[in-house]
């Protein structure tokens, strides 16, 4: 709609498309003019929370605030994977209740070190340092001093005290808003108490204030709800062999299922990527019944076993563990596989942490008679004797390296306390001296002198 031609009066460029403008500007509309519907159309949009970091973001984001350096990044991002602060799900780290847990403590009582200025300022001292701007025993007692009457500070408080500042400060991620408005802490067993965190000898739950009159228990990511409609303490069926009832149940490490009611009943874990919902009295009794025989050894005729333990699924054999790339495996795997593995993991190869990989031999070591060998480690080679590892000097090659350098290099490791001493070599037994000494050379007892007097004397 044009209500004054302005500069358009005299404006003379694009005068061919002037009809074409015209047909696109809306009619002058006056107040109280009546309007046509042609079509409505109501489009409803959710604002999307941002994405998760990735490996990279992440890096970018440090880069940004002016956290560690290049040579730091690939560290951080292995503890927090190796820590179990947060796991990984289509290459984002989606945060543990773990990590949740050390991140609300440290913001809570040791606000002030991890913030994203302090870490950037101590980043350009350290510069100043490697600089030698700056003395490095001056910036360590700035830094300790007060970091030190912090922990004072930390380490005079109770327990209790500590749980309360984590429940505020974690209360809308464990304790996250009903849609009916009650109140999220209250415990859905007895009604009366208040559901907090609580710290026990396997980690941090969810217990009941009314405790021991009230067990309720629940892990930290779990919700009440979820709890409730998930396992609900709800009976699977009936065991043919023994004629017990099989449970399933909600604990403070998640839900497992348990056989009868007595007083140490047998008990099993749900494994990782089980859900609590599809879970029958098949599956129930297939855990319950864990380990389970693969078959005997071919070598040694001693049963392997598999089972599911508290680092995993594994099987077993003499005393050693192999571990299997899923639950489900431990129902399936056979003998040639179970085999292989522990082949594998007693070798050091794929499937265990055994040895590093050997880049040299140098041979037996002069006081002992042990090997000497140069390993390829996680954090550069080294040399190996026994229980003492040294470290192969920087800037050597250790394909270089002497047996003489490498029996001096592991005498100076077991100097600093890095080991032990090597023991003798034990010496052969001397032979009996009556046994080099041929048998005519022995007097017969008959020659004996005594007999000689007593005769004499008759």
């Amino acid at each position: 709609m044009l209500l004054f031609d302005g500069y358009l009066a005299v404006y003379e460029e694009g005068r061919d498309d002037e009809g074409d403008e015209e047909s696109g500007r809306l009619p002058q509309v006056n107040e109280g003019a009546a309007a046509k519907v042609i079509t409505a159309r109501a489009d409803q949009h959710f604002t999307e929370p941002p994405p998760r970091y990735s490996e990279a973001s992440l890096v970018k984001k440090m880069e940004e605030l002016g956290i560690g350096r290049p040579s730091t990044y690939a560290s951080v991002l292995t503890v927090l994977r190796d820590r179990e602060y947060v796991r990984m799900d289509k290459n984002r780290f989606i945060p543990e209740d773990k990590g949740r847990l050390v991140t609300a403590f440290l913001e809570q009582f040791f606000n002030r070190y991890v913030q994203y200025d302090f870490t950037a300022a101590l980043e350009e001292k350290l510069d100043l340092v490697s600089a030698g701007e700056l003395n490095w025993k001056a910036l360590l007692r700035e830094f300790w001093q007060d970091f030190h009457a912090a922990v004072g500070e930390i380490a005079e408080l109770r327990v209790t005290h500590v749980l309360d500042a984590l429940n505020e400060a974690l209360g809308p991620h464990i304790f996250p808003q009903k849609e009916d408005g009650s109140d999220p802490r209250a415990c859905p067993t007895c009604g009366a108490g208040q559901l907090s965190l609580k710290t026990g000898k396997f980690g941090a739950f969810i217990g009941c204030s009314n405790y021991p009159e009230c067990r309720y228990t629940r892990p930290i990511a779990q919700s009440a709800d979820d709890a409730e409609t998930e396992s609900g303490d709800r009976e699977l069926g009936v065991d043919p062999e023994t004629g017990e009832t099989v449970f399933l149940k909600s604990g403070r490490f998640g839900p497992y299922v348990q056989l009868g009611d007595g007083e140490k009943p047998k008990r099993s874990s749900l494994p990782k990527g089980w859900s609590a919902a599809a879970m029958d009295l098949e599956k129930g009794l297939r855990l319950l019944r864990l380990p389970r025989e693969v078959g005997a050894h071919p070598e040694d005729g001693i049963m392997i076993t598999a089972g599911i333990g508290r680092f995993g699924p594994f099987v077993l054999h003499n005393g050693t563990y192999a571990n299997l790339p899923s639950a489900d495996e431990v129902f399936e795997v056979g003998l040639n596989r179970a085999v292989t593995l522990l082949a594998e993991k007693r070798a050091g190869g794929r499937g265990g942490r055994g040895e590093s990989a050997a880049l040299k031999d140098l041979g037996a070591h002069p006081v002992d008679g042990q090997p000497v060998k140069i390993l390829a480690g996680r954090y550069g080679p080294y040399i190996k004797h026994g229980s003492t590892n040294a470290n192969v000097p920087k800037g050597s090659d250790p394909q270089d390296l002497t047996l003489e350098e490498a029996v001096k290099l592991i005498a100076e490791r077991v100097e600093k306390g890095g080991g032990k001493k090597p023991a003798k070599k034990a010496k052969a037994a001397p032979k009996a001296k009556a046994a080099a000494k041929p048998a005519a050379a022995k007097k017969p007892a008959a020659a004996k002198k005594p007999a000689a007097k007593k005769v004499a004397k008759a």
